[in-house]
């Protein structure tokens, strides 16, 4: 058993302590968000592990929504950049501007742009361009930013929720894969069921609406985030996934599906990310640590951007989800 930190009995504490508010949080976001159960909980799992998530799906899902909502129940400065082809990147991370003292000296100030709230929803991250789209890579990943030689630190906690449609292609640029591999999860948003859509008809069209109610705060969201780190983790699981992540290798692969159709498969960063996600599904479910079980729900949102089909694949109608469910089906 990999433990780090605390004893398996503190952790527990921690876990029985922050579960019950997990649960309320859980519940209180699906409140405004219907029907869509499994969004919200990769989304609470992508923000326990300390993570960024790329949401694919069309306009109207409510994926805007779910930031709002995500903002008030955690208490986090939420912000929205609706990404354009003429987005450049002090748009999103600021610039600075000369002013003028009363005594006539002169100085620079640097704006805040829009990346430096604590979760921050890139609209349609696809429709800018490839300069714009990098000025993100630094933030994502390091957690501050560089203008005019100058390094800014970003807020604690800070997260990136982006958005793409999975339709309309005209006039987009494609993420770069070193910059989807940045994305703990891609989550996949469908269209709601008949029953939760007429729910929502009812209750979206009033005169006013209910506003989220705060449960946790962004200093106890950074605290599961550091206890999702120092949950215990078994040789079992470890194991699957490195066998998960290993087989999805094209070359290196026992998987004939995977030699066949796959050009390239997932690095070492989604074998991280999968330990991550694992830990804070387990955290949810108030559990001390994860199980294969978890690794199995979660091979599919953490492999999809991280792998690539070949020409083969598309011709014979083989999708990314026939790839990960033959290499999740020996951990079943």
């Amino acid at each position: 058993m990999n433990t780090t930190g605390n004893t398996e009995q503190q952790i527990l504490a921690k876990v029985d302590d922050l579960s019950g508010k997990l649960s309320i949080l859980k519940s209180g976001i699906g409140e405004f968000i219907f029907g869509q159960d499994q969004v919200v909980e990769l989304t609470l799992i992508t923000l326990l592990a300390r993570g960024h998530a790329l949401l694919i799906g069309v306009p109207g899902l409510a994926k805007t929504r779910l930031v709002e909502t995500l903002g008030g129940v955690l208490g986090l400065d939420d912000k929205r950049v609706q990404f354009t082809p003429d987005l450049m990147p002090a748009d999103i991370l600021g610039s600075e501007i000369l002013e003028t003292a009363e005594d006539g000296s002169r100085h620079f100030r640097f704006l805040k742009g829009p990346v430096f709230g604590q979760i921050l929803m890139a609209d349609e991250i696809n429709r800018a361009s490839p300069r714009t789209q990098s000025a993100l890579l630094q933030a994502m990943q390091e957690e501050m930013v560089t203008v005019a030689g100058q390094t800014y630190s970003l807020p604690t906690p800070f997260h990136v929720l982006a958005t793409q449609n999975p339709i309309e292609q005209e006039g987009t640029y494609p993420l770069p894969e070193a910059q989807l591999d940045r994305f703990l999860m891609q989550i996949n948003v469908g269209y709601p069921d008949r029953e939760t859509e007429r729910r929502i008809l009812l209750e979206t069209t009033v005169n006013e609406e209910a506003r989220p109610t705060q449960v946790l705060s962004p200093q106890e969201l950074v605290e599961a985030q550091h206890l999702v780190r120092e949950m215990p983790v078994s040789d079992a699981v470890i194991d699957a996934i490195l066998k998960l992540v290993r087989e999805g290798r094209p070359g290196e692969s026992e998987n004939e599906l995977v030699n066949k159709y796959v050009s390239w498969g997932p690095g070492p960063r989604a074998s991280q990310a999968l330990i991550l996600a694992v830990r804070a599904r387990a955290l949810l479910e108030k559990r001390l640590s994860p199980s294969i079980d978890d690794v199995v729900a979660l091979a599919k949102p953490v492999l999809r951007h991280r792998m690539a089909l070949s020409y083969a694949a598309r011709a014979e109608n083989i999708t990314m989800e026939n790839i990960i469910d033959s290499l999740t089906a020996p951990l079943e």
